[in-house]
């Protein structure tokens, strides 16, 4: 017997901490029949061999998940070409959708197509095939290959416009003849000879139309149907009956040479204009990619030479004079600037930078010489993962174009059922076939699925790039969606109110003990500690110049305090000492002189309490201050309808002043960071949409349980993870503009779906009744996209507050 085929696999592998987990997952995969699997720790990858028809690779995966381990899904992004209309989107995505193991969303208004895959199960080889088996071009979209790409679309533009020049000079004299003809009053008479209608006329039909043909016969041989097969079917209904009519030399029957060639001519003319109005959505974009320069100034052996930013490594020196931008994020070593950020904050004034300071590709060089140390290259520079997030929000779907999706897959169908209806209608009752197939005619050219296609993705588009330019990045579209209904917003109140640069502001020692003794003991407890205020506490002992103490046995407990052995002179000997909130010293039996610590905490400060051995030393008391714009903010979206609530892990009489500082009524302190999570749920389930605004590692658990999460500017890279929009600047006010941005992409869009489906179901019933000539309904149609994808651009006017 001949042997089975063998089939090959080259799996990534997650969730592995140890060789002994790769020992686990090759066992387990052995048993399978027919499979030779060979696991490798050091390249988290497994090399599968297995005989075909004996597993397969979904039962591979499957072993693999059982085995607690998974096999973790790859993202790519293909270019379409040959789409003309949301029916063809669709189609795709259908098709996509039914290969085992990927998920896939097809934008129409970009052309693209973005599809996350199981390896295994899927490649982008296979597809791509599956695109081009529906009747489409495809090819992975690559950033290296974006500026070939945009050169051949540029190129085809021309042809298309070359093309479209064409139709009109071959259009115009029939046009002028269906001018001449309704001149005459009753309709009659004919100013060209009919040969001559003809000949202008086919060249028109059959060449200038051959993309619809051609894009018709695609969609219907992947079992679909979209734009092209309208406009192929009415435009040749129209022609065919002409074209028999002057064969056959009835001359007193009528011609509709204009219908068909007008018809084409004004289609490919809303195509382009449609072109070059969606150019105008992804003018974000195209800015953010022109901002990194293509050479950087780079010291090599001595040298400063030129070299392309492609070539640049972690690691390179290199110098950005006055009035350049900077290559690649990197840290300052030497020099003093301001660096005009605005291209990636919105902010306008330059931003100060010296030695220590980092500094981000595409930003602006004003005044001084400085040199830099390369940090991130190529695509790990904030600014190409800008590009990528906003690249990524585009291609993404809002839940509101769920409806036109729904429309848009049985559109075609439907109108060819109702042009034919309208056709047998007119011809039973009217008697005249000639003009049963006009007002047929009229009803396929008037129908425009591409309206409803372009409603959601273009506003989308426009609403998330110009958010990049003012500092807001959108992940995705259902965020934006979300973020227009948020009532409830919670805040932090470290680095979201206030700066998050928190400084002590005073040292107060109990009777017996110095400031300097109680500064001693709190930053040798804070050395090892990596709570936000320890920076605060080591910053003032580092400035007095003092000595900090060894310690043992350290221990951190969380949202409470720090605790370790050490040796205190003041003391007389080692001790278990505390630092954290007097409640933590007072539960070990320590005292708390209150009196002592009211005041301070009436001012809103935080005071740490420092003790042990028995006796309580003193207390530090550490002022964050409020945020400049912090009031104003909370006051504009109070302004918006929107509830403010601060959490923080302070105690209240802190809490309560930073509250009325900022003008926030509804706070809660003494929250610990599981708290907050379970706050913004406690919150959602009173059937709010909730927001949550923070900046650190404490905060990924509330943002991931908030409907719409915000990392602000100076948060981590935990935060901007876990949050669904990225601010860049250090602002409370720019979370208002996100949310402003959110409503005014979906009024628009709410707009763009009232003039597709209005249009549509205004228009098609008056083609049906006899009341549009084709040419005036080709018109129409033409002008329905370019009418929505200007409405869309109008959200380029948008300024933040």
């Amino acid at each position: 017997m001949p042997s089975s085929p063998t089939l090959h696999l080259d799996l990534p592998l997650a969730g592995m901490t140890c060789a002994a987990c790769a020992a686990r997952i090759e066992k387990n995969l052995n048993k399978l029949p027919g499979v030779a699997a060979n696991v490798n720790f050091a390249t988290e990858s497994a090399q599968v061999t297995m005989a075909s028809g004996e597993s397969s690779p979904a039962a591979v995966i499957a072993a693999i998940d059982r085995t607690g381990y998974s096999v973790p899904a790859r993202v790519a992004e293909f270019q379409i070409d040959g789409m003309t209309c949301v029916a063809c989107a669709a189609r795709i995505e259908k098709v996509l959708n039914k290969l085992e193991g990927v998920e896939a969303a097809v934008n129409f208004a970009t052309e693209t197509a973005r599809v996350r895959y199981m390896p295994g199960l899927a490649t982008p080889e296979q597809l791509i095939e599956a695109i081009r088996k529906a009747g489409y071009g495809a090819s992975e979209r690559v950033e290296a290959n974006a500026a070939a790409d945009k050169a051949r679309r540029a190129a085809a533009y021309r042809a298309e416009l070359r093309l479209l020049w064409l139709a009109i000079a071959l259009s115009l004299p029939l046009l002028l003849e269906m001018v001449a003809m309704f001149g005459q009053g009753d309709g009659h008479g004919e100013w060209l000879p009919r040969w001559l209608q003809m000949a202008l006329a086919t060249p028109v039909q059959f060449w200038a139309g051959r993309r619809f043909y051609v894009g018709g016969y695609k969609a219907l041989r992947g079992g679909g149907a979209n734009m092209d097969v309208l406009v192929a079917l009415g435009t040749t209904m129209a022609y065919g009956l002409s074209a028999v009519v002057t064969l056959l030399g009835l001359v007193h029957q009528h011609v509709y040479f204009e219908a068909s060639a007008v018809v084409i001519t004004l289609v490919l003319l809303g195509k382009l204009l449609e072109a070059r109005a969606k150019l105008g959505t992804s003018a974000a974009i195209e800015a953010l990619v022109r901002l990194q320069p293509r050479t950087a100034r780079v010291e090599r052996d001595g040298a400063v030479i030129e070299v392309p930013v492609a070539d640049m490594q972690v690691g390179d020196v290199y110098v950005v004079r006055p009035g350049e931008s900077i290559p690649v994020d990197g840290l300052v070593t030497t020099g003093d600037s301001g660096v005009d950020e605005s291209m990636l904050t919105g902010e306008s004034l330059p931003v100060s930078k010296g030695p220590g300071d980092k500094v981000f590709a595409g930003t602006l060089n004003h005044q001084g010489l400085l040199r830099c140390s390369a940090q991130g290259v190529g695509a790990t520079t904030m600014l190409a993962g800008i590009i990528r997030l906003v690249r990524e929000a585009q291609g993404s779907k809002a839940p509101i174009q769920r409806l036109a999706d729904q429309v848009a897959g049985v559109f075609v169908p439907v109108v060819v059922a109702l042009s034919a209806l309208t056709f047998a209608l007119w011809w039973a009752f009217g008697g005249d076939p000639a003009a049963a197939l006009v007002n047929a005619v009229a009803v396929l050219v008037i129908a425009c699925p591409c309206a409803l296609g372009l409603a959601t993705p273009t506003a989308i588009m426009v609403g998330t790039g110009r958010g990049a330019q003012v500092g807001v990045l959108v992940k995705n579209a259902v965020a934006l969606e979300q973020a227009e209904k948020i009532r409830t917003l919670v805040v932090d109140k470290t680095g979201t109110l206030t700066e998050g640069k928190p400084v002590v502001t005073d040292v107060v020692a109990a009777a017996g003990f110095t400031a300097d003794d109680v500064l001693t003991v709190a930053a040798s407890l804070e050395a090892a500690s990596a709570h936000p205020l320890a920076h605060a506490v080591l910053e003032q002992a580092q400035q007095q110049k003092l000595a900090l103490l060894p310690l043992r046995e350290f221990r951190s407990v969380t949202g409470r305090g720090v605790e370790a052995v050490i040796a205190v002179p003041a003391l007389g000997g080692e001790h278990m000492m505390r630092l954290g909130a007097p409640a933590f010293l007072a539960e070990s039996g320590l005292a708390v002189d209150a009196a002592a610590i009211a005041p301070l905490l009436a001012a809103g400060k935080t005071v740490v309490a420092v003790g042990g051995g028995g006796r309580t030393l003193g207390y530090l008391a550490i002022a964050d201050k409020l945020r400049e714009s912090s009031r104003a903010a909370v006051a504009r979206l109070q302004g918006m309808g929107i509830d403010v609530v601060m959490l923080t892990g302070d105690n209240a009489e802190t809490a309560k002043a930073i509250a009325a500082a900022a003008g926030v009524t509804d706070f809660r302190a003494q929250v610990m960071p599981d708290g907050k999570a379970a706050a913004v749920a406690a919150y959602k389930a009173d059937g709010r949409v909730v927001g949550m605004v923070g900046d650190g590692v404490n905060d990924a658990p509330a943002l991931a349980a908030a409907d719409v999460s915000f990392a602000i500017g100076a948060g981590s890279d935990v935060a901007l993870e876990a949050a669904d929009v990225a601010l860049l600047r250090n602002d409370l006010m720019s979370v208002a503009d996100a949310i402003s941005l959110s409503r005014a992409t979906l009024a628009k869009i709410r707009q763009n779906l009232f003039l597709a489906f209005v249009y549509n179901v205004l228009a098609i019933p008056l083609a049906a009744a006899g009341m549009l000539n084709p040419v005036i309904a080709g018109a129409a149609m033409a002008l329905s996209s370019v009418s929505v994808v200007g409405n869309s651009l109008l959200l380029r006017r948008w300024r933040r507050g």
